[in-house]
């Protein structure tokens, strides 16, 4: 009888390798995160997507697709918090299957003019999505958000929101938004705000005041520099998508 041989540790094949974790996760920034905070999988994949759009040497076409694939996942992410209700269907084969489906209807609301850049991965995954703008600059005067322009769908009150917004830095155009959401008739719980990068001041202060409403974010930063802009970053969303 032929005898059998163990391989010694060198031609012993690897285990396969573990799934890598992103190693700049920042969530740290913001430990525990509120209840009504979610962000993607923090996974070396998706770092990899952030490393190209905050490279100031990333040309353009690369921003463009590569902020677009990070944007089609926060939609999607965004969609995953809706309320959904039993249906019930059948199926070619002549069988019932109990499923589910979206408890009502939605619109997605844009912050100009970053916000826009974000309505494309919208309408990639729901269909004949109506799609609602929001233009908020700061008051010179006041230094504070003023509302220059809005419009909506005209049942937006009946509708789930979803507000759109790539940046979320010291937070005062988002909570402006909310607060004009707000005065049209839609309460916080009927609205995500979904953003890819955000710093946790901004985060603190949007969440606090409004704790009913979710948020999706791809990326926590490490915070606001003295000019308010956020840490390490990607710079002005707006110039690099828009400006050629």
């Amino acid at each position: 009888m032929a005898s059998t041989s163990v391989p010694n540790s060198a031609t012993v094949p690897p285990l396969p390798a573990q799934p890598a974790q992103a190693p700049n996760c920042n969530l740290a920034h913001m430990n525990p995160l509120p209840p009504s905070v979610f962000t993607l999988p923090q996974t070396a994949q998706l770092e990899a997507l952030y490393t190209i759009i905050r490279d100031k040497e990333t040309s353009r076409g690369d921003f463009l697709f590569y902020s677009d694939r990070i944007i089609r996942l926060l939609v999607e992410e965004g969609l995953n918090h809706l309320p959904v209700v039993a249906r019930t269907v059948e199926t070619p084969t002549g069988a019932i299957y109990n499923g589910l489906a979206f408890e009502g209807k939605i619109c997605g609301v844009s912050i100009l003019r970053a916000g826009e850049a974000m309505e494309a991965g919208l309408r990639e995954v729901c269909r004949s999505v109506r799609i609602g703008k929001i233009l908020i600059q700061r008051d010179e005067e006041t230094t504070l958000p003023k509302l220059f322009y809005s419009k909506f769908p005209p049942d937006i009150a009946q509708r789930y929101v979803l507000l759109l917004d790539p940046m979320l830095a010291t937070g005062g155009s988002a909570i402006k938004a909310v607060e004009v959401l707000m005065e049209h008739g839609v309460p916080q719980e009927r609205i995500i705000f979904i953003n890819l990068i955000a710093a946790p001041e901004g985060l603190k202060t949007f969440c606090s005041r409004f704790p009913s409403l979710k948020v999706v974010t791809g990326w926590i930063d490490q915070g606001l520099n003295d000019k308010a802009y956020i840490i390490p970053g990607l710079g002005d969303f707006g110039e690099r998508r828009y400006c050629v």
